[in-house]
């Protein structure tokens, strides 16, 4: 039997959500979960009640945490709550997914093992995919050593054992009164002129920000190197390496709105003034999310095709960094 999964996440998340339910779709696929979130609700459905009953007959309860998701007195004091009741009680297993970066070592739920590796939020991997695909697999560690099984043990219980300590109201509803529906109700996300334009400024500065600590941890680490931060204006920065006073290194960085190449953000080795670039980041997008693309012209090995604004920025930063590596 399949084990049933319960994404307990805020809403300010749901592209993390519909991200990481299209990678756990082979898993579906293969019969090992069902996956539940409060879009599955019917139109008119006791919002509490679903929730409350979904939570109490999960199997594996996510945790997508952020920000919000701590600031969220439902997903916190009620989902996490409960979830975490049920995990110390072994009737199933919760298990934190860090979407975006906060404080949440502190949380209930912070001595438990979370993902993707190390903690490290899935926002700050260099690649979505990469990070998504490292939640998927550790999922599939827990539910594929009892697949074959006819329901899967979480702690000292199997799902049917534990359906049999509900309380008498819950357990004698009937499954007609929820109602058959699939669970395949992710949307196209549309992503406005504006939306990208405000993504690709708000990269820009963090890709500036990236440079600027980074070149600051650079010389504090290494004192024969001295880095050189210049915020140009709005749209452009500098940025020079020197190795024992001697320039080794130089790029500017620049925000470009339109032009022969478009729009995007164009990293070059020339200070001067020109149009000639090494390497240029545009935004893309897919249904749910939008991310970077390289133009590739530094012909870096291993490039990643999606980049998140960290991806972006390393990979710019790798360009710089190299003639003193």
């Amino acid at each position: 039997m399949a084990a049933r999964v319960f994404f307990s996440y805020s809403h300010d998340d749901e592209q993390h959500r519909n991200q990481l339910d299209k990678h756990l779709a082979l898993l579906s696929r293969q019969g090992l979960i069902e996956t539940w979130h409060d879009r599955n609700i019917p139109a008119g459905g006791q919002l509490d009640d679903h929730i409350d009953q979904e939570v109490n007959r999960a199997d594996i309860i996510l945790l997508l945490v952020s920000a919000s998701f701590i600031a969220s007195a439902y997903c916190y004091s009620r989902e996490m709550a409960r979830a975490m009741e049920r995990h110390e009680a072994g009737e199933a297993r919760v298990v934190p997914i860090i979407v975006r970066d906060c404080d949440w070592h502190s949380a209930p739920f912070g001595k438990l093992k979370a993902v993707p590796t190390d903690g490290k939020a899935i926002v700050s991997w260099t690649n979505f995919d990469a990070a998504y695909t490292d939640v998927a697999k550790e999922i599939r560690r827990l539910v594929e050593p009892v697949s074959g099984s006819r329901g899967m043990v979480v702690g000292a219980m199997t799902r049917s054992q534990h359906r049999a300590t509900l309380p008498q109201a819950e357990s004698s509803r009937s499954p007609a009164a929820l109602g058959p529906r699939s669970g395949n109700l992710r949307v196209r996300r549309e992503f406005s002129d504006h939306d990208k334009a405000q993504f690709q400024q708000d990269t820009f500065d963090f890709i500036a920000r990236y440079f600027e600590n980074s070149l600051a941890e650079l010389s504090a680490r290494h004192t024969h190197i001295q880095g050189d931060f210049r915020r140009i204006d709005a749209h452009t920065f500098h940025a020079i390496l020197y190795q024992h006073g001697k320039q080794v290194s130089a790029c500017a960085v620049h925000l470009e709105r339109g032009g022969a190449f478009g729009s995007g953000i164009r990293y070059s080795s020339a200070l001067g003034p020109g149009n000639s670039f090494n390497e240029q980041l545009t935004v893309a997008h897919d249904d749910q999310s939008l991310f970077l693309q390289s133009m590739g012209a530094a012909a870096m090995s291993g490039r990643e095709e999606s980049l998140t604004s960290e991806g972006g920025a390393e990979l710019f930063w790798s360009m710089l960094i190299r003639p003193i590596q």
